[in-house]
Parts: structure tokens; sequence; C-alpha cells
């Protein structure tokens, strides 16, 4: 089972991303559009390649006031000069510090809007395939418009949360929301043992629904973060569950 992270998502290279590279096993950079610098990238790079973790895009809507969690309505043509611009900028950077960007991972309400979209998750997997044929696209388990990516003949990722609260259909609990956000170690650990070794989770209402994932993720701006991360992927290996990259 893959760990991922979202990382980057700061304005000064400080060293902050380095605890979190040292625990997952893939990092989804952000490239500028709700946060993140050239310099910032570099640094995760650099970084991600010392310790040999893959190295993914985490683009956005262009929104950094809002960090890319507002909804928001792009004509198509912008959003695909968005999309490439951000992702773009990170395989220049990545390339300078000797690394590949394996995969892409759309970032907050993009990536929630595209999971019942399908036309917009159809833009986005065209958009990533036009960035390179061995990009993988990252989206929300179970959702329709990961299966209308897969069914464009590009290779997807389906992705769990370890530290976010799941509804009856399979989405997540919006952020804001009670409970939307999971902080104690023991249930972080347990959703992310649920989801890897059982492949299903426990909602919000107490129900259990089917969801097969390739890579779980632990945010990085969830309080405690590092700790949840340490502790989810101890727990993956106490339970016999490798812990390795998606995507090499």
């Amino acid at each position: 089972m893959d760990l991922n992270a979202d990382l980057g998502e700061r304005e000064a290279a400080d060293g902050r991303d380095d605890p979190l590279l040292a625990v997952v096993t893939s990092a989804a950079v952000a490239c500028g559009g709700h946060a993140g610098t050239p310099a910032v990238m570099a640094e995760v790079c650099r970084s991600a390649r010392r310790l040999g973790v893959v190295v993914g895009a985490h683009p956005s809507y262009v929104d950094r006031e809002g960090f890319g969690r507002r909804p928001m309505t792009v004509a198509a043509d912008v959003l695909v000069d968005q999309l490439v611009g951000q992702v773009a900028t990170l395989q220049d950077v990545a390339r300078a510090e000797g690394v590949v960007v394996r995969f892409v991972k759309p970032h907050g309400a993009l990536y929630n809007a595209m999971a019942d979209d399908l036309a917009l998750a159809g833009l986005v997997a065209d958009t990533v395939r036009s960035l390179g044929q061995d990009l993988v696209l990252v989206g929300l388990a179970g959702s329709a418009g990961l299966e209308a990516a897969a069914r464009r003949g590009l290779a997807v990722a389906a992705e769990g949360f370890c530290d976010r609260a799941y509804r009856p259909d399979g989405r997540l609990v919006p952020r804001g929301t009670p409970g939307a956000v999971l902080t104690d170690p023991a249930a972080v650990v347990r959703q992310a043992l649920e989801l890897a070794s059982e492949g299903r989770v426990t909602t919000a209402d107490g129900s259990r629904r089917s969801l097969h994932v390739d890579t779980l993720c632990c945010h990085s701006d969830t309080p405690d973060a590092v700790s949840l991360a340490r502790a989810v992927r101890a727990g993956l290996a106490a339970a016999g569950v490798p812990v390795e990259p998606f995507v090499r």
C-alpha cells in the first residue's frame, strides 16, 4: 500500500516537509495554483529524491486566497491552461533536481468536483495525458469520475483517506462539518487498516462501504500530521501490509 501526503503547500523553503517525507512513499507537490513556489517545489523534490519518495503534481483551481478549496466555475480552456502551467512548472523544477514527476493528483475543490462531474474528469484526464503518457491520475476511490478517466485509457490510482470521515455514499464529509477531519491516532490507524486490509471503510453513520484503494493519504495540514503518518505506517507494517509506492 502506498502512503502519500500533499506537500509543498507553503511559501518558503524551510525544510518543514522533511519529517513527513521520511514517512510517506509518495508526495503530491503543490505547484502554484493553491500554494507553493518554485523554490519550495525544488526543496521538496530534492528531499524526495534523497529519501526515495515518488513525486507527483498537486494542481488546483488557481485560488491561493481560498487555498483551492472553494468551488469554482472555470471555462474548459482556462482550466486546461491552468493545469498545464502548474504541472509543467513542477516537471521543469523536478527535472532540474533529477526527479521525474510520476503522477497528478488534483487538489481540493477540483478533486471533489471531478468525483461526480464526468465531463470535468474527462477534461482533466485528457490534459494529464497530454503532459506525459506515463503519468498516473490519482482520484477519489469509488468515484464515477475516476472510472470515467480510466475508460479514456489513462492509468489511474484510487485514493483513500486516513484522516477524513466518509459519508455513506463514499464521498468525504465536507470540511467544516464536525468530525470531518479525524485527529485521534487510534481512529486514523483503524481507518487506514480497514481500507488497506479489508477494502472497506466505516462511514459517519456507522455503515460500511466497500472501497478499493491503491494509495492512502495523510494530509499535511491535519493537526499532528507527522505523528499520525508515523502511526499509520507502523500500523500497516504491524498488520503485514507492505508500504511501497503505487508507481515507480
